[in-house]
């Protein structure tokens, strides 16, 4: 067992997580050594059990895949991050890159590639979906750092937004996160402010359209 490649698989959904285990113990090579349902959950089970891959979704509760993907990799630099998502846009696979992901693979694309995704970044290499084409990598590297939307938040501030969306009140994201409510409240402010929505539903489009959350 000790040459088995070791995998985390953070999924919302149970099918997918129960899917992906079968996929990929079949292949001999990969022994899954635990899921998560969310992002604060991955990064728990990956400092706790440190899988050589984590196979991540985006759009999760609690924590997007994104955010847990660069702090997975802050406390655990040994782990590789692939990404394992239904968004396909330029700014999606940029932001996964630039949290440190090895690989961002699209779930239409599953099956066997997934397989030769999860060999490929615990060798240490990058993989990328066959149907994520060069330019769309090139254009965004070329260019350098990429000032989207979300980058002007900090990390509290992606957080009380997801949260936000997700429908807690500022009393349960004070508790949360061991802030006082009318902190929560500055924070929502100040975040909606810098990204020019002046109302819940406007928030809720916008982390749709971001990969923060799903419908």
């Amino acid at each position: 067992m000790n040459n088995h490649i070791t995998v985390l698989l953070a999924d919302d959904h149970t099918v997918v997580r129960d899917g992906l285990r079968v996929l990929l113990e079949a292949s001999g090579d990969v022994r899954v050594i635990g899921a998560a349902p969310d992002g604060r959950a991955a990064v728990e089970e990956a400092r706790r059990l440190r899988p050589a891959v984590v196979v991540m979704d985006i759009a999760m509760p609690v924590l997007n895949g994104i955010d847990a993907t660069r702090e997975i990799l802050r406390i655990q630099p040994d782990t590789n991050v692939l990404i394992l998502s239904m968004h396909f846009s330029s700014e999606h696979v940029y932001r996964a890159l630039q949290a440190g992901a090895s690989g961002y693979l699209l779930k239409e694309s599953a099956g066997a590639e997934v397989v030769q995704a999860v060999k490929a970044v615990a060798s240490g290499r990058r993989y990328l979906s066959q149907k994520i084409t060069d330019t769309v990598v090139e254009d965004y590297l070329r260019e350098g750092r990429h000032e989207g939307p979300l980058e002007s938040l900090s990390p509290r501030e992606r957080q009380i937004l997801q949260l936000t969306v997700e429908g807690r009140s500022s009393a349960e994201m004070a508790a949360h996160l061991h802030l006082s409510p009318k902190t929560v409240d500055t924070y929502r402010s100040r975040l909606m402010q810098k990204l020019g929505i002046d109302d819940l539903p406007g928030l809720v489009k916008f982390a749709i359209q971001n990969g923060l959350t799903s419908l």
